[in-house]
Formats: C-alpha cells, sequence, structure tokens
C-alpha cells in the first residue's frame, strides 16, 4: 500500500487534503503536530510526507532534517502559507523533495506527491537489493564449520574493516571470490562497487585495454572514450583474479595504481586519478614465479600486504555434509524438485573423494546429481563412476549396459538444460563436439 502522511495543525485543511489524496489510492495518516507525526513514522512504513512549516511544536523546515535522518527513503513535501524564499533553500538542503505554497500551488500537490512517491520507491527498492546483496555475500553465508575454515574467516573479517591491499591464495575451486565478494561488503566501501576480472581471461592487449580504458582514437574502432573497470571501481573495490597470468608490462601498471593511485589509458598522455582497493588472487606460487622471472618481486610485496590461504576441501572434510545439505536444497529448488534426502552411501562417496577441483567440483557434481535423480533421494547411482566405489546395490539403472547408460544420462541433462547443448556439456564436463557426437550417435 502507498502510504501518505500529512502533518498539518489546520484540521479542515489536513482532512480535506487527506480526502482528495485518499481518493487517488493512497492510504492516508494524519497528524497534527510534529511529535505525533514522528511517532507515527516509527511505526507505519511511509512513503511520502507532506507537512506544514509551521507547527505549534517546531519548524517544519527543521523537522525535514528529523525525518531524513531516521528515515532517509521517505520523501517530504513542505507546504507553507506564505513564500519565503530563505525557507525554501534551507528545506532543499535539509533534504526536501518540494516547497510549495498553499493555495496558489494547490494543483501541484497530486502530480508532486506521485513523483515524490515514485522517488521514495525506487529508493526502498534500490536499498532493499542492496541489503540482499549484502545478505548473499556476508561471511555467515560462507558454508562450514571446520576450524580451518573459522580461522580464514576471522581473518578476513580483520582485514576487511582496512583500506588494506589483500593476497587470496589457494588451489582452483577454494572459493577466492566469494572471500572477495565478502570482504567488500565487510568494508567500508561496501556502498560503492565491487569489480571482478579474471585475468587469464584476455590476452594483454585486451586486458590492459579491460582494466585501464582508452582514449578515444588510441586503435582502429576506439570512436570514443572508454573507462576501464578501474574507473568503474572508483571509491570501491576491483577483485584480480589469477593475477599469476598477467603479463610483465601490465604488472608494471597494476604496480603504478598501487603505488600513486593512477594510471595511464590507452592513447592517453594525462594519468587518471582513483581510489581503489585492490583484492588480488592465485592459485600458483607467486614466489616461485618471481625466481621465473615471471611475475615481479616488487608487485609481490605489494598484493600480499596481507595474504591470506583458502584451504583445499580435503583439508576440510567434515564441512562437506554441510555443503552437501546446502548445494542439495539449492538446485533442488531451482530443478522444480522438493528439496531431496542425501542418502548415507551418497555422503559417504563424498566424503571418500578427492575433490581436485574443491568446493567448485562438489557443487557441479551435485547439480548433476539433482538432475539425474528420479526419486526423493540422491543415490550413489547417479554421482560419477569414479566416485560410487565398490558395493553400489544394483539398481534398474545400473543393470543398463554402459552405453545405454550414457545414452539415458545425457537424455537427462538435455531435458534438464532444455535442449541448449552448451550449457549441458559444462554440466556433462565434455567438449561440444563430443556432446554432438554422442546425441548423433544415440539419436537423442
Amino acid at each position: 500500500m502507498n502510504r501518505v502522511l500529512i502533518i498539518d495543525d489546520e484540521d479542515k485543511l489536513r482532512q480535506l487534503m487527506a480526502k482528495i489524496i485518499g481518493l487517488e489510492g493512497f492510504e492516508v495518516f494524519q497528524a497534527d503536530d510534529i511529535k505525533s507525526g514522528l511517532k507515527r513514522l516509527d511505526l507505519t512504513d511511509i512513503d511520502v510526507v507532506i507537512c506544514d512549516v509551521k507547527l505549534p511544536d517546531g519548524s517544519g523546515v527543521d523537522t525535514v532534517k528529523l525525518i531524513k535522518d531516521k528515515h532517509p527513503y521517505v520523501e517530504v513535501i513542505l507546504l507553507t502559507a506564505y513564500g519565503n524564499i530563505p525557507d525554501g533553500v534551507q528545506a532543499i538542503k535539509n533534504g526536501a523533495f518540494d516547497y510549495i505554497t498553499k493555495g496558489d500551488d494547490n494543483n501541484k500537490i497530486i502530480p508532486l506527491l506521485y513523483k515524490a512517491y515514485d522517488k521514495a520507491s525506487l529508493a526502498k527498492k534500490v536499498n532493499q537489493l542492496e541489503n540482499r546483496l549484502v545478505k548473499k555475500y556476508a561471511f555467515e553465508k560462507i558454508v562450514g564449520k571446520s576450524k580451518v575454515l573459522q580461522r580464514t574467516i576471522e581473518l578476513a573479517k580483520k582485514v576487511a574493516r582496512t583500506d588494506t591491499t589483500v593476497l587470496l591464495t589457494g588451489e582452483t575451486g577454494t572459493g577466492k571470490e566469494v572471500f572477495a565478494q565478502s570482504i567488500h561488503q565487510e568494508s567500508n566501501r561496501s556502498k560503492a562497487s565491487f569489480v571482478a576480472i579474471n585475468c587469464s581471461a584476455f590476452s594483454r592487449e585486451l586486458l590492459e585495454n579491460e582494466l585501464f580504458g582508452h582514449r578515444a582514437g588510441a586503435f582502429t574502432g576506439a570512436n570514443k572514450d572508454q573507462k576501464g573497470l578501474f574507473e568503474e571501481a572508483h571509491k570501491g573495490t576491483i577483485f584480480l583474479d589469477e593475477v599469476g597470468e598477467m603479463a610483465l608490462e601490465l604488472q608494471a601498471k597494476i604496480l603504478r595504481v598501487l603505488e600513486t593511485g593512477e594510471f595511464l589509458k590507452v592513447g592517453d598522455s594525462k594519468p587518471t586519478k582513483v581510489d581503489v582497493r585492490i583484492i588480488a588472487a592465485t592459485n600458483r606460487n607467486l614466489e616461485e614465479e618471481i625466481a621465473k622471472e615471471t611475475f615481479r618481486s616488487d608487485l609481490f610485496y605489494r598484493l600480499s600486504v596481507f595474504a591470506i590461504h583458502l584451504p583445499a576441501l580435503r583439508e576440510r572434510k567434515e564441512d562437506i555434509k554441510d555443503l552437501a545439505l546446502h548445494y542439495t536444497q539449492d538446485f533442488s529448488l531451482k530443478a522444480g524438485k522438493k528439496p531431496l534426502y542425501i542418502t548415507d552411501e551418497y555422503l559417504s562417496a563424498l566424503q571418500h573423494s578427492e575433490w581436485k577441483g574443491n568446493i567448485r567440483e562438489l557443487k557441479n557434481v551435485i547439480e548433476r546429481s539433482v538432475i539425474l535423480s528420479d526419486g526423493h533421494t540422491l543415490e550413489v547411482g547417479t554421482l560419477p563412476s569414479d566416485m560410487q566405489g565398490e558395493g553400489i546395490k544394483v539398481t534398474t539403472t545400473s543393470a543398463m549396459s554402459l552405453s545405454e547408460m550414457e545414452r539415458v544420462h545425457i537424455h537427462k541433462v538435455l531435458q534438464h538444460t532444455g535442449g541448449n547443448k552448451a550449457e549441458a556439456a559444462r554440466l556433462l564436463e565434455i567438449g561440444a563436439a563430443t556432446l554432438y557426437r554422442k546425441i548423433e550417435e544415440y539419436k537423442l
């Protein structure tokens, strides 16, 4: 419901205004002084306040600041019997949406009310989305209770509130980007952007352009200026994933940003200044890369001011059950199924696996199992064959020939992806060409 609060000590005018606004579909609340108006704001989710300037217990101009300080997403329209420019200026400075004169501007109230409501509604939606993002990437959302993981989280929490550069190390799939997001959300920069880039996904030239942007005319096709990710992350955080893959020439530019807070865009001669926190991550041993002369030692020491090593999944196997339950529920909902029950045999198979791909591999395995499950449980038979081990109970599926099992498996995955072959190949962990060949072979 769209809610409006009218604060005015003139009963007849207030009641008339309430009736007119009510006919527009708004739920209207009334107060005859500032004290009762502020009390109503504490009790009800109000969108717009229409407030008189002169009230028995104070000034409406000053009340604007009180309202905006406590309820920043509420818009305030001030009404005055006499136009007063200084009051109007101060009201806007205090955060009022607008300042209008009674009588002269009566025809403006309803259109102005709709504009104020639209602004308040948008601000609340943005705030809700920001809160969801914070909750999604809060440290509390990182799954696992093992001592080694909790120690890692404690380290990350301690550095989060500072502006210190962080280097996250660990094997592929251990959750480095999740930790980077959580550090950002816990930091004083959380209201600004978090920008991530995988440094191994681009050639040197493309990566330079992505990071630093370019000036118009810098190269063929550069018709206009373009911001780089460092500018996009201004006042926020940039996450450089797989920083160990970066070319030496670009490492020098990153070092300059760390030392001076500035860089040169492609095709520019004037430095661009930015205020950015850098979080870097790598699965390589950078000290070994320094010895090979593929990574700059000065950049390493700048990046590793605060290094956090993320444990491999095999080092925190007591977390596998919680992770399995979390992903099973997540993928069951996405597949339109009721949350599936994990059998003891299935969980045992997970706990005895090596997990060279860490959490990412576990996540993919569970997603495939949820797709393949026909009942209410996750059975060992839905796991990849190399994880099933000995002693698997014979089912209708396991009694099939190997080729028939493969055909059924591919068919189910294609059904799950709605015929999206690229996504099916990803889930099956095979190349697209191999999938097309299998589809033709099995006439799917």
